[in-house]
This record gives C-alpha cells, structure tokens and sequence, in this order.
C-alpha cells in the first residue's frame, strides 16, 4: 500500500492512505541505508507500507523525493536532518522582534530552499505589534532586501488578519511547510488558515524572550481548499550542511545573477579585479547584509574544507 507521512516523531510515523491513517515503524533497512540522517522517514515522504493489523504497519519503502529542505542536524554536526519532504512551496516565518529573526538565519534557510529549488515566500509574522518608527523602517529594508533576490514578502497579523485569506488561497492545492525559530508563530498562523488543525501555542517565554517550543514534531495537516501545510518545530539554528564552496554564490539568486558578468569564471566574489558582484554591491543592487552573510557562509565552508 502506498501512503503520505503525515506526522513524524522519530520511531514512529503516521501515515495517511486512502483517508485512512496507520502508525507505521520503519524496517531496520532502511534506518541502516540513510544512517547520515537522524531522520530517514520525514513528513511529506511517499512510502510504501505493509499493514499489520488495522491501525499498524511497518514501512518497507520511502519512494524518491521530489525536493526536500535540509539542514545540520542540532546535537550530531555530521548528521543531516531533513524538516519536509516533497514540498511545492517553503513559507519562512520571522519576527523583528519577541524573539528577533536574525538575517543571517533567514539567508542560510533560503540557502538550502534554493540548494534543492524550493521556492521561498518570507513572511513577516505579528504585524500588528510594529508600529513604532524603527519597526516600520526596518520592514521596508527588509522587503527590500529580499525583493531584490528575487524573493517574495508579505507581512502578516493573526490578531488583525492582515493577509491570512491571501495566505489560504496561495497555498491551495499545495504541499507546503512552515518554518522558522521558535516563537515566531507558524502554529497560530496554521490555526487561523485551518482551525481544525488545532496547533498548540503557548506564549512567548518572558525570561529569555524566545520561543518556547509548542511543536515538537513536525506534521501534516489537510486544509478545506486542498492545501497539505507540513507544520515543523522551531528552530534555534540553521546550520548547513557541505556545501561545494564553489557553487554557493548560485544559492544567493541575485549574487548568481551578478556573477555572469564577473571577469572570471571562477571568480570568489571577494577580491577578484572587475567583479560585478562587488560592483552591484557598491551601487546598492545587491544587499549589503546578503553578501555579508554570502561572506560568512564561504568563510565556514572555507574552514571546514580546511580540518
């Protein structure tokens, strides 16, 4: 039989056939065949099941993904851990701040989107808190910045609603996942395009202002306008895994763009003579914040290809 992971929580998965839901284990095979990942099943992924009895059934296959969004697993550095499978679309929630969204989070997220082409939409959660000068400042530049990538940015309120309808119809008849650090929101978020889905939220944690983490496994839901919303767990970090040093300017569009008209073919885009990178950056084209960040990532793949 053949089926949707629709929630993941490490040893077990559900999995969704027919309207039908099993809770599935995985057969050791396949648990030794992809021991790189702390996950080897994830929420999206088609499989293909044997059932035990009505409720249970052990997984036998996963079948070939279409996409999926990676990163560095959090406690074991050489492992992967995947957040969703098979995705038509990444929504990245951030805040500015009650936690603050970190720029360089945001870019190193888009990184892996583009590294495995999943097209990203950032949306700017809580805005109805931002009404003094700065916040409205800072969402300009921030619009700015990744609308010059390429990169769509909607801001959006639960409390006021503010595009939560727009937000229903883009995802419709979609498969798409919800990301970002912990407390930004993306489970209140799912509740008000499906309330059915009844997320658990909790509030900021006032001690250290960050997240506390509601979602701790990632899952599925099925929304009325035929959309699959894969809701994950906050993240603290978005570490990435090895990248060619070489290939990581074409996971920054803009840069990648740029690069066509560079001297050199191989040129690093940080010293080079005649480089339209740095001359886009100086002339405001590209971001000075993602090419910073683009800096940073090359530095760390520089580093790891030096141990």
């Amino acid at each position: 039989m053949k089926g949707v992971v629709i929630k993941s929580t490490g040893s077990w998965y559900k999995v969704l056939c027919g309207g039908q839901r099993f809770d599935c284990r995985a057969k050791g095979k396949i648990r030794l065949e992809d021991a790189k990942s702390t996950n080897p099943i994830a929420v999206g992924d088609w499989v293909e099941f044997e059932p035990e009895n009505d409720t249970q059934a052990v997984i036998s296959t996963i079948y070939d993904r279409t996409n999926y969004i990676i990163r560095k697993a959090a406690n074991l550095s050489k492992q992967s851990h995947i957040i969703a499978a098979n995705v038509d679309m990444a929504y990245l929630v951030v805040t500015l701040h009650s936690p603050k969204t970190l720029l360089l989070f945001i870019d190193r997220f888009l990184i892996s989107a583009e590294a495995y082409a999943i097209p990203c939409t950032i949306l700017i959660n809580k805005c109805d808190l931002y009404t003094s000068k700065q916040d409205c400042k800072t969402i300009r530049e921030w619009t700015e910045i990744y609308q010059k990538a390429g990169y769509e940015i909607i801001c959006v309120s639960v409390q006021t609603g503010e595009n939560i309808d727009k937000l229903y119809q883009l995802t419709a008849e979609k498969t798409v996942v919800f990301a970002g650090n912990s407390g930004v929101g993306k489970s209140s978020l799912l509740n008000a395009i499906a309330p059915h889905a009844a997320s658990k939220v909790a509030d900021i944690s006032k001690s250290h202002n960050k997240g506390k983490h509601t979602t701790t496994f990632a899952e599925m839901y099925e929304l009325p306008n035929g959309a699959r919303v894969i809701d994950t767990p906050g993240i603290k970090s978005f570490g990435l895994l090895d990248f060619e040093k070489e290939e990581l300017s074409h996971y920054f569009p803009e840069i990648f763009r740029a690069s066509k008209h560079c001297q050199f073919y191989n040129c690093t885009h940080t010293h080079e003579p005649q480089c339209a990178v740095l001359q886009a950056v100086r002339w405001n084209k590209i971001a000075l914040s993602r090419y910073e960040n683009y800096v940073s990532c090359l530095l760390d793949e520089n580093a790891k290809h030096r141990k």
